[in-house]
């Protein structure tokens, strides 16, 4: 049996149970389910959580308010159920501190293909840190893989665990470039079609933090029509 907590929160019992379901034939036993966001709060509140699945339309709060709201306080993976299926509304949820999302109506397979590719890579990024530190200074940002942490000019910064995943990913490999298609297989572990927007909404999210301006980026830059690359600050 899996060891992982998986939070789902969805006002569908349909959707709740199927996806419960699925995950327990996968072998994940640890499922809380929510109905509300009051539900989904008072859980995060007691337990652990290693993913969150997260509808948009929830009774009493929007899920993407809800997830601002918890990520006052975790950092763990946040897929999105949304029956919103505009790039508007997409990008809203990835803005405010989504990792992923899937509209409905979706297929359940792809949903727990989807949460186990978040797990895996959480499990060898929780297993890699258990090694050798690694550490890297910039400039003025310093990101520290094994605690897990952000230092922007002396001030530790929030990151979600993707942005983290992200930006250490960038840091291994400076000076190199990488489409928005292979940023994605390497620190999502998938790739399907819509999910470049995934990696251009981290990026964004990341920039605001590091950049002295993040509309003409420095650091982590774009070269239109090829990808993106991080160029580490001279004398850093």
């Amino acid at each position: 049996m899996r060891n992982e907590a998986i939070l789902l929160v969805d006002d569908e019992a349909g959707i709740l149970n199927m996806l419960d379901n699925l995950l327990r034939k996968e072998g994940y036993s640890r499922i809380v389910k929510a109905g509300t966001a009051a539900e989904a709060l008072m859980a995060v509140r007691t337990t652990r959580f290693d993913m969150i699945v997260l509808d948009v339309m929830l009774p009493d709060m929007d899920g993407f308010t809800l997830c601002t709201e918890l990520r006052k306080t975790v950092n763990t993976p946040v897929l999105f159920l949304t029956a919103r299926s505009s790039d508007l509304d997409k990008l809203q949820g990835l803005y405010l501190g989504g990792d992923d999302y899937v509209t409905k109506p979706f297929n359940p397979m792809e949903v727990v293909a989807r949460i186990q590719a978040h797990l895996r890579r959480s499990a060898l990024y929780a297993s890699d840190a258990l090694g050798a530190e690694e550490l890297y200074r910039y400039g003025t940002f310093t990101v520290n893989r094994t605690t897990g942490q952000l230092i922007v000019n002396e001030t530790e910064m929030p990151c979600p665990a993707k942005e983290l995943e992200l930006l250490l990913y960038f840091c291994r490999h400076p000076n190199r470039v990488f489409t928005a298609q292979q940023l994605y297989e390497q620190v999502w572990g998938a790739m399907v079609e819509g999910d470049e927007k995934t990696v251009v909404i981290h990026i964004s999210r990341l920039r605001k933090k590091l950049e002295a301006d993040p509309s003409d980026p420095k650091l982590i830059v774009t070269l239109r029509g090829i990808g993106y690359k991080f160029v580490p600050p001279a004398g850093g």
